[in-house]
């Protein structure tokens, strides 16, 4: 007759996964706690075209200065100077106001904006210019921290902006040639050139999600790019700038924008919603890996165990479990999940990347090691419950 595996924990080992789970669920309360909720609006038509603006010559007929100028003369009054304000009251009670500034994008005829998710955090004012002394009033529509990208509006959209087209960030080659048009240091409506250096960089969002597939460029980028177009030569947006890699804070030729792919899947989502809807497990889990380093004993060298599960999320309705005590007050370990549809996931970026590809309503299959065995179980994903959306968990 075969044994049963199953896996107990030391005190210590409670206590070590007990301390880190805390942190973990601390952390996720922290950060989402700033997540605002918004109201559905409606969607508008955005440019998702990828023909060239008729403005701008075929670069292959004319020099590449003449390209520069058509491509700037076309698509810099599409270029938004965004100037955020916030207030805040000091030790005394006397209010204090802060601003910064960033760039962005006019997507379509409806005033729709888009930028950075940084551009905009925080921001209790906003007010976008397109040279010159006139500025227009402008509102938040939705952000998202996970792609660092938002959609702002200006109200109401003044008559005659210039679209800037989405272009196509899948077709894109290292050597081809960039513009980007920005405000750094203030300076408004910025042109600078270069190369794509690099595809398919791993960039990170300020809340520490992965950004993948991000486009690096030698193109000068500074503060105050973030939020503005990388265009190709045909004058369409193929990025959206938004970070650099800098030991003094200076432009040194390593910037990177989101990938427009990403812009085109996330945009509608944010002019609709105000929110990007992202499946989730619902739970709380620990890398295996780093557990096993701790010399923690388990069934796989490698893999997600499960620490806690969300009450009502896709996990518990499909049976999985997180921590828990048998019945002589033992604590036993919870399922590790080691592949989801055959991808092995080590890591919560791996699973945070397998679930960004994925749509609420989707079935997704689920490998497990439980008490030593290896099972498969199919998980639908489906929204958090309200009363389980800010506990731990959340975050996946």
């Amino acid at each position: 007759m075969s044994q049963k595996a199953v896996y107990y924990l030391s005190a210590r080992q409670i206590l070590s996964l007990a301390l880190a789970s805390a942190f973990i669920a601390a952390l996720a309360v922290v950060g989402f706690s700033s997540f605002g909720t918004w109201q559905s609006r409606n969607a508008s038509s955005i440019a998702f075209a990828e023909d060239a603006p008729q403005e701008i010559s075929n670069p292959e007929t004319v020099s590449d200065e003449q390209n520069n100028i058509e491509v700037y003369r076309t698509l810099a009054p599409g270029v938004a100077f965004i100037t955020s304000t916030s207030y805040r009251e000091d030790f005394f009670g006397q209010t204090e106001e802060g601003k910064g500034s960033g760039s962005g994008s006019v997507i379509d005829r409806n005033g729709h904006i888009l930028t950075n998710y940084h551009v905009v955090e925080g921001a209790q004012k906003l007010s976008v210019s397109f040279g010159g002394s006139k500025t227009y009033p402008a509102e938040v529509i939705g952000k998202d921290a996970d792609t660092d990208l938002a959609v702002i509006k200006i109200q109401p959209p003044p008559e005659g902006l210039t679209v800037v087209p989405f272009g196509d960030s899948d077709q894109l080659i290292v050597g081809q040639k960039v513009l980007a048009i920005g405000n750094p240091f203030g300076l408004d409506r910025t042109l600078t050139t270069g190369v794509i250096s690099g595809l398919q960089r791993p960039i990170r969002a300020r809340n520490g999600r992965p950004i993948d597939a991000a486009i690096q460029t030698d193109a000068s980028i500074n503060v105050g790019n973030s939020g503005g177009p990388l265009l190709d030569k045909y004058g369409r947006m193929i990025g959206i700038n938004s970070q650099i890699l800098s030991p003094s804070g200076g432009s040194v030729g390593v910037g990177f924008a989101i990938p427009v792919s990403t812009a085109k899947r996330i945009v509608p989502q944010l002019i609709q919603s105000g929110e990007v809807s992202r499946p989730k497990l619902g739970v709380g889990m620990r890398n295996v890996g780093d557990l096993v380093e701790q010399g923690i004993r388990l069934p796989v060298k490698e893999g997600l165990l499960l620490t806690n599960v969300a009450r009502g999320g896709a996990a518990e309705r499909a049976g999985l479990r997180g921590l828990s005590q048998d019945s002589a007050g033992e604590m036993v370990l919870g399922d590790i999940i080691t592949t989801i549809d055959n991808e092995k996931i080590t890591d919560q970026d791996g699973l945070y990347r397998l679930l960004d590809r994925h749509k609420i309503g989707d079935t997704i299959q689920v490998e497990i090691i439980r008490n030593g065995r290896k099972s498969t179980v199919p998980v639908r994903l489906v929204p958090l419950p309200r009363q389980t959306q800010s506990r731990p968990g959340r975050g996946y």
